[in-house]
């Protein structure tokens, strides 16, 4: 029976061994250092061909659906005095923060009122804010979030490289600062438009299971991964299932 003494005596050996680089064979580092190159050029290459797609996709959605843009700015301008891009301030990958841009969707008091809405707060866990009938919301407001379209001008962050088309959606300051440790695993990538929990439900999963589909997304991420996304994304839109 192996006693606390031994284990220690191979655990020491194996810090020694695999701990400290020159302990090792010059063979041995050899083969480590490989190692090592192809892991970073296999996730530099994964990262560069993400955001290769990224800008080239965001600038032909941009110029194809510039009379998306108008009419949408148009309907808003008409509808309710304020401007049309709504600016607000959002944590990206590693806590770096970054202005992100939407059509306005609310009247500009929205942010005042929110405070008496608070305890009305219908999404599970309490960390983000979300109503059904949020009276905030414009006539306009209320189409333009069912089918996201709210979320184009995003377009012009993936551009800038604030973003990308897919990745967890960006946090709020308020919401970070509720943040456990496990839910910062959110802010390991850059933020997207788009994200697994969005084709599955969106509003209506709890916070709780956004993040563990975060996580999940994190974990197992590659440019199949988020073209499959792009392409549920799609009929979720249409049909805007759990968006309000």
């Amino acid at each position: 029976m192996s006693t606390d003494a031994d284990a220690q005596r191979r655990h020491e050996l194996l810090i020694k061994r695999y701990g400290n680089p020159r302990a090792l064979s010059a063979r041995q580092r050899l083969k480590m250092l490989g190692k090592r190159a192809l892991w970073t050029s296999v996730v530099r290459g994964s990262y560069l061909l993400k955001r290769l797609f990224d800008v080239a996709a965001s600038a032909v959605l941009m110029v194809l659906l510039v009379p998306v843009f108008v009419g949408v700015a148009l309907a808003i301008r008409l509808e309710s005095p304020g401007p049309i891009l709504f600016a607000q301030k959002r944590v990206g990958r590693w806590g770096q923060l970054f202005t992100m841009w939407k059509f306005r969707s609310m009247y500009v008091d929205a942010e005042a009122r929110k405070a008496e809405l608070m305890k009305q707060n219908e999404m599970a866990g309490g960390v983000i804010f979300k109503m059904k009938n949020d009276p905030r919301v414009t006539k306009v407001g209320r189409i333009i979030r069912k089918t996201s379209l709210d979320e184009l001008p995003q377009l012009w962050n993936v551009l800038r490289g604030d973003m990308s088309l897919v990745g967890p959606r960006p946090p709020v300051l308020a919401e970070v600062d509720q943040y456990s440790l496990s839910d910062r695993r959110r802010l390991d990538v850059i933020p997207g438009i788009t994200c697994i929990w969005q084709i599955s439900g969106r509003s209506e999963i709890p916070f709780d299971q956004q993040v563990e589909l975060d996580v999940q997304y994190i974990e197992s991420q590659s440019f199949w991964t988020d073209l499959k996304i792009l392409l549920k994304t799609v009929p979720a839109l249409l049909f805007g299932t759990g968006a309000y």
